[in-house]
This record gives C-alpha cells, sequence and structure tokens, in this order.
C-alpha cells in the first residue's frame, strides 16, 4: 500500500463533499476517482497533496514515497523555453552528472590513498546514474515532449508564450519525468489529441509508480485503470475493473437496490391494507389485530430509494423539416496560413443522416474546416454546396451568441417561449445547470459554462444539420451519455469534431481523419478507424516518402475505398426497404385483425357473400404475409 484515506470528511458551509471515506492505493496500481461535476473529485486531490486541510480523518503517505501532482490549470512562470522548462525535471541527473565530470578532471592529479578514495566515489556515483537512466536522460526529454505533441521546433518556444493548454502539457510532462512513486493527474487529456492520449495511455501502463486519475474520458479509463473510486452525494465507494465494469456493477447494483425499495414498499402497502381492513371490521380482536400489525410496520426499516443523476432526463431533438438527400459537397478545398498549410485538393459529400466525426492532431485544420462551413472564414481554394432545404446549427466553442445581462433559464426561455418550465430546466440539467444555477447571469459564467449553454441552445433549434465542435468538452459522464443518446436519436445530419474516443464509438457512423493535408474516409465508428488506419493512412496521406509494395496494394485499396461506398449506400438502400417491409407487415397484420374482428359480426358471418370475400382477402394477406416475413429474416441479417 503507498497511499491510505482512513474516515476523511470535508464540508464547504452545507455543501458536503465526502463523509467517512476510505480507501487506499497499491503499489503499481492504477486507479481513477470518477463522479459527476462538482462531486468534489478535484477537492479531494488537494486533500491528499496537502493543498486543503480536511475536517477529519487521516491521510497516509508510506514513509519514503513521494507524490507527484498535476493540476487542471496551470499558473506557469518560467523565462525559459519549453525544453528548459521540463529538464528541470532531471536536476538530480544533470547535477550528477556535473559532478562525475568534475571527478573525471580531479583524478588526473591524485595518487595513493586521494585517488583511491576519489575513485570510490565515482563509481558509486556512476552506478547511481546509470540506475537512474543518465546516458538517456535527452533522448527521455525528446520523447515525453513528442508523445504529447510537441514538435522539435516547439522545444524553444518560451514557456511564456503559450496557451493555457499548452502550459498544462508542459507541466504533465515534467512531472512524468520526475517518476514519483504516485501520479495523481486532474483532467491529463484535456488538451491532447487522440495520438497524444494514446501515447499516454501505453505510458501510464507501463508507468513503474501508482497512478490516481481524475478524468471522463471513458475510453481512456477503460485502458489504463484497474480501480476504481467513485465520489457520489458526499460518499466514497470503491469498485474492481475499468469504467465499463464499475458503469456495469453499479447499474446491477441499482437494479438489486430499486427491487429491494419496490419490495418492500409492496410489502408496505399490504401490511396498510390488511391494517385498514381489520379496522373496518371494527371489532375488539380485529382491532387488536391490527394494532400487532401496527407494531410489525413500525420495525420495519425502510430501505432508501436509490437515486441516480439525471435518470429522468432525455433530450429529444428533432429538426423542422427534412433535407434533401445530398446535404453538403465539397470540392477542392484548400486553406493555408503564414508558414502553414492545413489542408489543400480537399474533396467530400455528406448525405442526409449520416453522423460524420473528424478527428486529427492538434492544429491540422478540424476547426478551421468547421468554420468555412460556416462562413465565419474564407476557403483560398475549392467551394463547397448545401443541398436543398439545409438549415445548419452550429456550435463553436469561441463564437457564443449569448446575452450576458440574461440569466441562463431566460436566455433559453426567451428564445424558446413555447416550452413550459420543467422542459427548460429539464435541457439545461442535462448540461449540469441546475437548481439556482438557472439564475446565474451570463456575463457571470466561466468560458466552460458559456459553452454547455449554447449547447443546450442548438440542442433546441430544431436544425437538421448539426455541425459540433467538441461538444463534450466541459460535460461530465452522465451528460455525455445523455448527449450521445439525444444524438443516436437524431434523424438529421452531424458533423462534428472531437477528441473523445468514446463518444466517437458511440454516435459516429464515419470518420474523416486529417492528416498529412487530406481526408482520409473510415466507413464506421473509432474501432474501425484503429483497424484500418495504417492500411489506409499510407495510401492516401502517405505523403512522397511513402512506398508501396507493388501497383496491385494501391489499386486494391482504392477499389477497397470505391466498395466502401458502394456498401454505404446498400446499407442505406437496405435499411429503407427493411423499414418498408416492416411498415408493411404492420398494415397487413392490423388487416388481418380487422378482418377477424368484422368476420364475428352478425350482419357479416349472416352473409355469405361477403363472408367469402373477406376469407379470399385474408387468404391473400396469409400468402403475402409469409412473402414479407421471409424478405424481412433476409433484410435483417
Amino acid at each position: 500500500m503507498i497511499l491510505a484515506c482512513h474516515g476523511i470528511s470535508k464540508s464547504f458551509g452545507e455543501n458536503v463533499i465526502v463523509t467517512e471515506g476510505s480507501f487506499h492505493i497499491e503499489d503499481h496500481e492504477k486507479a481513477a476517482l470518477v463522479g459527476p461535476n462538482g462531486a468534489g473529485k478535484t477537492t479531494l486531490l488537494k486533500m491528499l497533496v496537502g493543498e486543503l486541510p480536511s475536517d477529519g480523518g487521516e491521510i497516509i503517505l508510506t514513509k519514503g514515497k513521494t507524490l507527484g501532482y498535476l493540476a487542471q490549470h496551470q499558473d506557469m512562470v518560467s523565462g525559459g523555453t519549453i525544453y528548459e522548462e521540463v529538464k528541470l525535471a532531471k536536476a538530480d541527473i544533470i547535477a550528477m552528472e556535473k559532478q562525475l565530470r568534475s571527478i573525471e578532471l580531479e583524478l588526473k592529479h591524485l595518487k595513493g590513498d586521494a585517488l583511491s578514495s576519489r575513485l570510490e566515489t565515482y563509481h558509486r556515483l556512476t552506478a547511481a546514474f546509470e540506475r537512474e537512466n543518465g546516458y538517456a536522460y535527452e533522448s527521455e526529454i525528446c520523447g515525453v515532449l513528442k508523445g504529447l505533441g510537441f514538435g522539435e521546433e516547439d522545444f524553444s518556444k518560451p514557456v511564456g508564450t503559450l496557451s493555457g493548454g499548452q502550459k498544462t502539457r508542459v507541466s504533465l510532462g515534467k512531472l512524468l519525468l520526475t517518476k514519483p512513486d504516485i501520479l495523481l493527474l486532474d483532467e491529463p487529456t484535456n488538451h491532447l489529441d487522440l495520438n497524444s492520449i494514446a501515447w499516454l495511455e501505453t505510458y501510464l501502463l507501463n508507468y513503474p509508480g501508482a497512478v490516481l486519475i481524475v478524468s471522463h474520458d471513458r475510453y481512456f479509463l477503460d485502458r489504463v485503470v484497474t480501480k476504481i473510486l467513485e465520489i457520489e452525494l458526499g460518499n466514497l465507494t470503491a469498485y474492481t475493473g475499468n469504467y465499463s465494469a464499475y458503469a456495469e456493477k453499479k447499474r446491477q447494483l441499482r437494479e438489486a437496490k430499486l427491487k429491494e425499495y419496490l419490495n418492500q414498499q409492496q410489502e408496505i402497502k399490504h401490511h396498510e391494507a390488511v391494517i385498514e381492513k381489520l379496522r373496518s371490521f371494527n371489532r375488539e380482536k380485529s382491532i387488536k389485530r391490527a394494532e400487532s400489525r401496527e407494531k410489525m410496520l413500525e420495525k420495519i426499516k425502510p430501505v432508501e430509494k436509490p437515486v441516480e443523476m439525471n435518470t429522468e432526463i432525455h433530450l429529444n431533438l428533432e429538426p423542422s423539416r427534412i433535407s434533401g438527400n445530398d446535404v453538403l459537397t465539397v470540392e477542392a478545398l484548400g486553406k493555408s496560413f503564414p508558414n502553414q498549410v492545413l489542408f489543400e485538393d480537399v474533396s467530400f459529400e455528406i448525405k442526409r443522416g449520416e453522423h460524420i466525426a473528424i478527428i486529427g492532431d492538434n492544429g491540422t485544420g478540424k476547426t478551421t474546416l468547421l468554420k468555412i462551413l460556416n462562413q465565419v472564414l474564407p476557403a483560398d481554394t475549392g467551394t463547397f454546396t448545401l443541398g436543398t432545404n439545409v438549415e445548419i446549427g452550429y456550435y463553436d466553442q469561441e463564437h457564443h451568441v449569448l446575452h450576458m445581462d440574461k440569466t441562463i433559464f431566460d436566455e433559453i426561455s426567451d428564445d424558446y417561449p413555447e416550452l413550459t418550465n420543467t422542459r427548460i430546466r429539464n435541457m439545461l440539467a442535462a448540461f449540469l445547470f441546475t437548481g439556482d444555477d438557472v439564475f446565474k447571469r451570463i456575463g457571470d459564467l466561466s468560458g466552460g459554462e458559456r459553452g454547455r449553454v449554447s449547447l443546450a441552445k442548438l440542442m433546441l433549434s430544431r436544425a437538421n444539420f448539426l455541425i459540433l465542435d467538441e461538444p463534450t468538452n466541459h460535460l461530465d459522464i452522465s451528460s455525455k451519455e445523455i448527449l450521445e443518446k439525444a444524438l443516436n436519436d437524431y434523424t438529421g445530419t452531424l458533423l462534428y469534431v472531437s477528441h473523445d474516443r468514446y463518444f466517437i464509438n458511440q454516435t459516429a457512423t464515419r470518420i474523416l481523419d486529417l492528416v498529412n493535408h487530406t481526408f482520409v474516409n473510415y466507413i464506421g465508428n473509432y474501432d474501425y478507424y484503429l483497424e484500418k488506419r495504417e492500411e489506409l493512412t499510407a495510401v492516401y496521406a502517405g505523403g512522397e516518402d511513402t512506398v508501396f509494395d507493388s501497383v496491385e496494394t494501391v489499386s486494391e485499396t482504392k477499389l477497397s475505398w470505391q466498395e466502401q461506398k458502394e456498401a454505404q449506400a446498400r446499407e442505406r438502400k437496405r435499411q429503407n426497404e427493411l423499414k418498408k417491409t416492416e411498415e408493411r407487415i404492420t398494415c397487413l397484420e392490423e388487416r388481418d385483425a380487422e378482418i377477424d374482428g368484422l368476420m364475428m359480426l352478425e350482419e357479416v358471418f349472416t352473409n355469405s357473400v361477403r363472408c367469402q370475400e373477406l376469407a379470399n382477402e385474408k387468404a391473400e394477406i396469409a400468402t403475402e404475409l409469409e412473402e414479407l416475413y421471409e424478405r424481412w429474416e433476409e433484410l435483417g441479417t
């Protein structure tokens, strides 16, 4: 065991963070701390590192063990470059190296016992230097910086010129290189692109120490952790396994608890009904029996009804009208900035009902593409065309059309006066605004909170083509799941940029990967993209240095591309035919039942001609249904 908490408590006034919470982290264990926004995850981390005092209980770090902490926001003050700042993590090794070089110079001038003594020191330091991988510390620094998304051209950038997200990445790199015995990481993936997140996953899986992570990235948690610590409504609960195992276990426990609660409620109602019946007899014996049952009822310890956050919240997104089948056509689109080409000669089409995720490294131009499509920025070359009756709903975290003097509630109700108060509150609750939060002024909100209000407004817009830039940023896991369900039920068209791989897996039917200034198309979700990435990237975005085994390899893969498009068209046709078949089956079954009802009427069964007509119709229905059932089975496989 490396870290333990026993009976810790913390409150801010009436806001209870944790009550009598206990858990422990073993050596080398990878654990996650999860819970809804505002539950107290960051507060708990700050208590563990001593930045905040607890109200009670004790926190124990094993003697001699070191602890490293990455906060969500970094106020890094440094006059050095990125490389110089991260290099500070290796200060001990660098000092050791300088000492070794100094001793090497001394040895030339020493003799006898002095030489022996100095050589002994030199050998001891050399052994320690080798143990700490001192000969490779510079390559280790470069590897970590590149893994976190910094190119070699970035190493010389002054820290003072970096954005908040870049400073967080520098701090993460510095922390990883110090190699404490236990890492406490608060939302480490927030400012990383997909490749950097994948690199961090591998790094943490192989990390020799223990790790405790706060994260809303479910895919990341599934890959890295083997224990989940949940903080919710003041309670701390430990679950073995990754995030998916925790979610399933929690669902099972809640169902068991709900069943126990419902059974007890049924038992209580039964006792109450018997008591009421006995008292209605109004006899001495029956009244005594009623009183005896009342005493039994008083002894029953009530089972609390299990509470699950946002269980009653459902977002219903429905376009106001249906667009044409061709939603967007992009032809030879290109965009560059001084000294940087983002993309060039990009062409693709989007059809009605498609849910497409755009992925790619930071700085490749994903957000820029969305801005071009929404005419926030002009393209340098090429054109794009929107289809018939296409109405865009655009969510851009940098441009929120909000009124700073309004409350959150008024911002929604003024734009959508037909909505009930309950519908507005449910929508806002899905985006983490509950209770009196809905009466906060827009001007008093943080950037992330304003983004959530904008997203809530967009979900009510009834547009038939949603274009979203990082829609899951600033959402907790419960809200992400609500949004996923709403988007999966959405019958319009969806195009979004996201780094949330779990979200992409749940909502995307197609992926556009922006790599080497072009888009590579994948007809499937994120798991399909991982399976096909190397193959298709080599062919469509390999660059000048790409070497192919043969011309046949290229042509076969291009054929595969065409086959994917054809397969997608076939799938749409299959779905349409399946739907029509199901509708026809329903219609015929209803008519068959209607005929059965008619033939029971006296005016029908006494009319032989009418009976024969209905019998013939019924036979025809049976024949057609038999064919339709067979067709339905074929289409469903």
